[in-house]
């Protein structure tokens, strides 16, 4: 894809099909800092000091503000206080997920906007009549989780961040300069995001990577990043699910973010057996993606009826798949025996920004989809998230994920290879046990 506007039903399958993510988001984003079993290992033993400074933070003020987020959001805007945060979601008329992100309210009429909800936001400010101004802003994002994430802010902190509580913000002093201090994360331990003016950067990474060698931190790279959102279940815009952005009506929108966005949004590249001509068949909706908590019907907001009617309905869930060990080593196997190949499976997870979806089978039939396959080094297990037929979602039920696209690929990136059914089972999501809501005292 060229960033002309895109393609129509299969032809954008086809387009999608021949793209080749490997994107260089740049920062400190390195693709492997010391060994990834040792960062893996971090969240769940030290801590870890991550850089998502690549997303965007939109700064949203007016006495409309909060109705814009309303009427675009899932989320509740009821009872939101100063300093809370929330997991934005919104969403399309058909109640398919076009963004979502980290949402703090700073000010009465005052909020951050973190990721892809800032654009979506932005835009829809752009072109409606809501009372309020936006301003994107050049900010660092870093993470520090795990069990000592604590103690190293206690040493760099001029004061505790022990009585925050589990989604909300408080300030922290780093470095003699001030940053925003969000009890969130993605590796279902404790921690926080650190936010401050990008001019601060260096000296803020350099302060929390020195603090945090007695603690044992080390840094996250891109090679092993995302399994703590896999052991975390928590799904993820490209390998969970495609952004609903290609239907005719958001053709404006595309092309705001191609003037706007400071990285590729549009580009989407897709893999996996799973397939379909209509690329709404790689959209999500909230109530599979386990978001359902999110959705408040208490006001109106751009998808709600559908998303009701799914509510009251639900057909998928999301769930963590356990993938059988002596299947998934068949195809490393493979690369040692005479004769084809199973596409080989990237580790600890796919190093590419693509969504590799697999087709999910019980008894020969359909039942879902296999996302974010991944390798846990602390479970020793080769994992997946998978949005599944709910009557097949108990753990403990066993399905077949048809590994690899097969020889008639229609993946021109993608080698014909033969196809290999890996016998899986369903379990918890998340998988690890959720400590982000540990009393922190």
């Amino acid at each position: 894809m060229d960033g002309s506007t895109p393609p129509r039903d299969a032809d954008l399958v086809e387009a999608m099909r021949g793209a080749n993510r490997r994107t260089d988001f740049g920062g400190r984003r390195a693709g492997e800092y010391t060994h990834w079993i040792e960062e893996q290992l971090s969240w769940k033993e030290s801590c870890y000091l991550g850089d998502w400074s690549f997303l965007a933070n939109l700064r949203l003020e007016g006495p409309e503000a909060i109705d814009l987020l309303a009427d675009l959001s899932i989320n509740s805007f009821q009872e939101y206080a100063v300093g809370q945060g929330k997991h934005l979601v919104q969403c399309n008329e058909d109640g398919d997920v076009i963004a979502e992100g980290v949402l703090v309210r700073v000010g009465e009429e005052e909020f951050i906007v973190h990721g892809v909800p800032a654009y979506w936001t932005a835009y829809n400010l752009e072109n409606g009549a809501y009372d309020a101004t936006k301003e994107y802003r050049d900010t660092f994002n870093y993470q520090v989780q795990g069990p000592n994430s604590m103690q190293v802010f206690d040493v760099i902190a001029g004061h505790s961040l022990r009585d925050v509580d589990f989604m909300h913000a408080g300030q922290i002093e780093i470095a003699g300069h001030e940053s925003r201090a969000v009890r969130f994360g993605m590796s279902g331990e404790i921690g926080f995001e650190l936010h401050g003016p990008a001019e601060y950067a260096e000296e803020v990474w350099d302060t929390i990577l020195e603090a945090g060698q007695e603690f044992g931190l080390r840094r996250l790279s891109v090679k092993t990043s995302s399994i703590n959102q896999l052991e975390a279940g928590i799904p993820s815009r490209v390998r969970d699910f495609i952004s609903a952005i290609f239907e005719d009506d958001m053709e404006g929108y595309r092309d705001y973010l191609r003037e706007t966005a400071t990285r590729d949004l549009i580009t989407h590249a897709i893999e996996g057996s799973f397939d379909a001509d209509d690329i709404s068949a790689w959209y999500r909706n909230p109530i599979e993606l386990g978001w359902g908590h999110y959705c408040k019907f208490d006001h109106d907001f751009v998808g709600r009826e559908a998303l009701k009617a799914e509510a009251d309905d639900p057909q998928r869930t999301t769930v963590t798949l356990e993938w059988n060990s002596e299947d998934v080593t068949d195809v490393y196997a493979s690369l040692y025996e005479e004769g084809n190949t199973y596409k080989q499976m990237d580790m600890p997870h796919q190093q590419k920004r693509a969504m590799i979806a697999d087709r999910v089978l019980k008894n020969g039939e359909d039942v879902g989809v296999a996302t974010m396959r991944g390798y846990s080094y602390y479970f020793r297990e080769m994992l997946s998230l998978c949005t599944i037929d709910v009557e097949h979602s108990e753990p403990g039920t066993e399905v077949t994920v048809l590994w690899g696209e097969g020889e008639n690929s229609r993946s021109p990136t993608v080698e014909g290879h033969i196809q290999k059914e890996v016998r899986a089972t369903v379990a918890p999501i998340p998988y690890k046990k959720d400590n982000r809501r540990a009393d922190l005292s």
